[in-house]
């Protein structure tokens, strides 16, 4: 049943790891949020060149009458009701051990739903999450302002506390749009009690030897073996769509994109792009090892995962706390499969300060609060996100040693295999567009050279007008896309 983060009490309790920010008393209100998603990208390294020196104004006696004109402050935060209760449990111990600062958790369910606030013209929190896959919106609209000057201000580290992918995710022009909070990977999950590397291994079967890496035959093997006819279990499932094979693509040595930063392509009927899509469908569309399409018709596959009836299946760090509440579920993760080379892709978010915000130097004082390494600590330990802190990302309160899965180093691990996507403000639409293609390239039944051209390459066609719309001038009678 979902907990309103207002139901939650607000008396204060101190805080010892407060850095030496304004004071600060929060209320809550609910702001509704929709069903979910779920998403990096480099900082310049001019960042680690600000010293912060400045001329100190002379301090002034302190009035004896006078007090801190209140301040109130907005943050904004999306995710399941567990994680909203953290950062609710965040913004009230600042309460308590600061003064003259209003706070109001503004929380959304999820990614969309903030998403649709923002677009329909709701007010942007002072201080907010934002997903990387939003930032090029926020950036074209002036949402956002850059947050690098304001944090080295306040001493907060860029250098080796953050990766260098979690960074770049957020670079601006020449700036740090806003500060990485969670990089998550995407890895495969699967059935431990369906995949025992140790039994293929004595059965002579293709197995990793160490739990850091496999390459696509032992990827392929595992799936054979955990399909198994006679109990109604099948191998594994990968989703259709441009986030389920852009990590095989990159593998394989192909690129998504025609350009890295901007694109007006997708990149499927090249190449490199089409060995890494052939050596990756001859798994996905075995009709052997894969869910059926009646399978699919009756439960979804992370249903199947759930239920015992499918080895593996793809995805991010926030499907960890799920799994866990599934009685007699025994699953661990690996990194996605390796073709030629490592490569995934990620679910990154970052905290921002709302470009138009009246109160610049308090919201930077509560997001250097937001961001430190015990406050990070207090929503990693809901098992949710994968920290961009890498203090964080290695402690207990993320890997949580005694819950599953045993092997969750790996997101760690895997963040340096992330292949940063480009800014784009129309994921939606472009997901929409590759859809019938990626649909077709899974079940049509021959595809040999001639049809992979064919389906490639309307693929590409029909991500360029999303990637790369006609401008007024050359097309005047054209309908303004949404």
């Amino acid at each position: 049943m979902r907990v309103p983060v207002a139901m939650v009490g607000i008396v204060g309790y101190a805080v010892s790891w407060a850095r030496g920010t304004k004071g600060v008393m929060v209320s809550r209100r609910w702001s509704g949020g929709a069903a979910l998603l779920t998403v990096g990208v480099l900082v310049a390294a001019a960042l680690a060149g600000c010293t912060g020196s400045g001329s100190a104004t002379p301090s002034a006696s302190p009035s004896p009458t006078a007090a801190p004109s209140p301040v109130s402050l907005t943050f904004g935060v999306f995710g399941p009701d567990a994680e909203l209760v953290a950062y609710s449990d965040l913004a009230r111990a600042y309460t308590a051990g600061h003064d003259n600062v209003n706070v109001t958790v503004v929380p959304w369910a999820d990614r969309d739903a903030q998403a649709k606030a923002f677009r329909s013209g709701e007010p942007v929190p002072d201080v907010f999450m934002l997903s990387q896959r939003d930032l090029a919106w926020a950036l074209d609209n002036g949402v956002t302002q850059p947050v690098d000057e304001l944090l080295d201000a306040r001493g907060v580290s860029f250098g080796d506390d953050y990766a260098r992918d979690a960074l770049a995710a957020f670079a601006g022009d020449n700036s740090l749009a806003c500060m990485p909070y969670s990089i998550s990977p995407m890895v495969i999950y699967y059935n431990t009690d369906l995949i025992d590397f140790d039994r293929m291994r004595r059965r002579g079967l293709d197995a990793p030897e160490e739990l850091d890496s496999w390459n696509f035959d032992q990827f392929t093997a595992a799936a054979e073996f955990a399909t198994r006819p006679a109990r109604g279990t099948r191998g594994v499932y990968i989703a259709p769509s441009l986030q389920g094979l852009a990590p095989f693509i990159y593998s394989g040595g192909g690129q998504v994109f025609d350009e890295p930063k901007d694109p007006t392509s997708l990149a499927f009927s090249t190449g490199d792009t089409q060995s890494a899509l052939e050596a990756t469908l001859t798994l996905l569309r075995d009709a052997q090892v894969t869910p059926t399409p009646a399978q699919l018709a009756e439960e979804d596959p992370l249903t199947l995962f759930k239920e015992g009836k499918l080895g593996m299946i793809a995805g991010f760090r926030n499907l960890t706390p799920e799994l866990r509440t599934v009685e007699g579920l025994s699953f661990d993760v690996m990194p996605m499969p390796r073709i030629t080379r490592s490569g995934t892709v990620g679910d990154v978010a970052g905290m921002c300060i709302a470009a138009d915000t009246d109160n610049v130097e308090a919201a930077a004082d509560f997001l250097v609060n937001v961001l430190s390494e015990e406050a990070v600590a207090t929503v990693a330990s809901q098992g949710y996100i994968v920290p961009a802190n890498v203090a964080v990302a290695t402690s207990d309160a993320f890997l949580q040693p005694t819950q599953l899965p045993a092997n969750a180093a790996i997101f760690n691990a895997s963040v340096r295999d992330i292949v940063v996507p480009p800014q784009l403000d129309s994921w939606a639409r472009l997901e929409a567009a590759a859809a019938p293609g990626i649909h077709e390239l899974l079940t049509v039944t021959v595809l040999d050279e001639a049809a992979m051209d064919d389906i490639t390459g309307r693929i590409d066609e029909a991500s360029q007008p999303v990637l790369n719309p006609p401008s007024p001038s050359s097309s005047p009678s054209a309908t303004p896309s949404s």
